[in-house]
């Protein structure tokens, strides 16, 4: 019942693995992986066989890629395992089967898991091409493999248990990205201190990461179990009547009052009077009931979560080690990459999958109106959430630190900053305009921010590392304009005593600054034009 007959795993994989979606998925990662294999192969014409570093950079640039692709990639499948049986409205009928709650989660887990493990087996003959080259043993292969499989795990783990907590996937992916991001960063250190280790790293790999992976991942198996058992959605249809204030009162930690500030920046409470004229309906709908029609749990554990893990980063980035205050931003846009488009991605679709677009678009609420009230609505709720983690950087120009020196550094990264909030919500709402499933939308938003942003960045240390000196240098250069991450680091900081680092490339950020402004318009004209020609067709 838990694996072999396990009707919840063979109906999760005959829908998977049935979809197209796997093949192109599974085509585009075993050729984008090769793709980087070739591009990074020694052009040496000898190498040391016994103990090649070029070899070693490869299989290392490799099985890192590949852990971060797979860490991203985990929650995607994850994080709608259960909230997609409660959108669906089938979740009750799931729970009424002769299934166990603990059978449903483990059938769900690996049914998730075995398309990512697929991907995995693929790869594989990609890294054995490295072998000859010298200087890996298969030892360190099969390592690898077996630690990168235990963190996925894990990582599935957690995004199924998020996946238990909230009732819509949006929700669900986000918190699930803000709690794997931090886990896949300590996975990679942790994975670079161990090759120091030489072969006692075989050791810990064999015994401690998958004690550790274990025992997380069946106390998040149990909770989310007991959390199906005890579902307070049963017996509503598969919505749960949420009460705020009783939420409020209940609140473990952080509680948010929509009636103070600053909460009511952020969470504005109901409306108790009339609309004033000329006033815009669509924004004040969303801001103040749509967004927050599931409650606040996604949003204060965002908040918690996204504070916990700044106060670290913020005391050593901002005030330990001034010169590094470039990574602190990063934090902060990271942030906003994660959350922007959770607010944003589904304003739209939202609407065609409670069927009252058709209602919507018959009243007298030109597109313009509805476009940029469903726009300012998320913009404001994710740069709000955001703007809480820059308050750091303006007590530090406040106070009598080195920054009063960098002053227009500063400023620098406040615009960036307001662009990539900017970007990140109008991504999502074109997706949310183009796609007919928030989830869909989602996901797409996802990736087009990721390759956007990350992209270029990680073109320019692949570069650096194995193509230095040639042409395609200049190539990614020019491509960094789309990236806040590249803009940021290209700012120049001026510290006393600092360590030297790389020269700057100041005309990045202004490019940077152009792509956006140009980004930004086009996407909005864009969306204008899809929200009259497409949508305005009767349903």
């Amino acid at each position: 019942m838990y694996v072999f007959e396990n009707p919840v795993l063979q109906r999760e994989l005959i829908t998977n693995l049935r979809a197209a979606r796997g093949f192109v998925l599974l085509t585009a990662y075993v050729g984008f992986l090769g793709l980087l294999v070739y591009a990074a192969w020694p052009t040496e014409q000898r190498l040391d066989m016994a103990s090649s570093e070029e070899a070693k950079k490869l299989v290392n640039l490799f099985f890192l890629g590949q852990y971060l692709l797979m860490s991203l990639m985990a929650p995607s499948f994850a994080a709608g395992a259960i909230t997609g049986e409660k959108e669906r409205k089938s979740f009750e009928m799931l729970m009424a089967s002769p299934v166990k709650p603990g059978a449903i989660v483990l059938g769900k887990l690996a049914a998730a898991l075995i398309p990512l493990a697929e991907l995995m087996i693929c790869s594989l003959p990609i890294v054995m091409l490295c072998l000859p080259l010298g200087g890996v043993h298969p030892f360190d292969v099969f390592s690898g493999y077996f630690a990168m499989i235990s963190s996925v795990a894990l990582f599935g783990m957690v995004s199924l248990w998020c996946s238990s907590i909230f009732s819509r996937t949006s929700a669900s992916l986000a918190v699930s990205y803000l709690l794997i991001l931090p886990l896949a960063m300590a996975g990679v250190f942790i994975w670079l201190a161990l090759d120091q280790l030489g072969e006692a790293r075989l050791l810990v790999v064999f015994t401690v990461v998958p004690v550790v992976c274990g025992s997380i991942g069946a106390l998040l198996w149990a909770d989310t179990s007991r959390r199906l058992f005890q579902s307070p959605e049963l017996g509503s249809d598969g919505k749960q009547v949420i009460d705020l204030e009783t939420e409020a009162e209940e609140a473990v930690g952080l509680y948010i009052s929509r009636d103070e500030f600053p909460d009511r920046l952020f969470a504005p409470p109901k409306r108790t009077t009339f609309l004033p004229d000329n006033a815009n309906p669509i924004y004040d709908k969303e801001i103040r009931s749509e967004i927050f029609s599931q409650g606040t749990l996604m949003l204060r554990l965002v908040i918690q979560i996204s504070m916990l893990i700044a106060l670290p980063v913020m005391a050593v980035c901002l005030y330990m080690q001034q010169h590094l205050a470039a990574w602190y931003i990063a934090y902060v846009l990271l942030f906003n990459m994660l959350v922007g488009p959770v607010f944003s991605a589904g304003s739209v679709t939202s609407e065609r999958e409670r069927q009252t677009l058709d209602l919507l678009l018959t009243t007298l609420i030109t597109p313009w109106q509805m476009l940029w009230g469903k726009l300012f609505s998320g913009l404001r709720v994710s740069s709000v959430l955001s703007s809480f983690l820059m308050w750091p950087v303006v007590l530090a120009c406040i106070m009598p630190l080195d920054y009063w020196h960098n002053l227009p550094t500063m400023g620098g990264y406040f615009l960036v900053f307001a662009t990539t909030c900017m970007t990140t919500a109008m991504t999502a709402l074109f997706c949310s305009t183009l796609f007919r499933k928030s989830e869909t939308s989602l996901m797409a938003t996802y990736l087009i921010i990721l390759t956007l942003f990350l992209g270029p960045v990680a073109a320019h240390l692949f570069v650096n590392t194995f193509l230095a000196g040639s042409g395609a240098v200049e190539i990614v250069q020019y491509a960094e304009a789309s990236s806040p991450f590249a803009a940021v680091f290209n700012l120049p900081l001026a510290i006393p005593g600092a360590p030297t680092s790389a020269p700057k490339v100041i005309s990045v950020f202004w490019w940077h600054l152009g792509f956006s402004a140009v980004y930004n318009v086009g996407l909005l004209l864009g969306a204008m034009w899809l929200f009259q020609m497409r949508w305005r067709v009767s349903e």
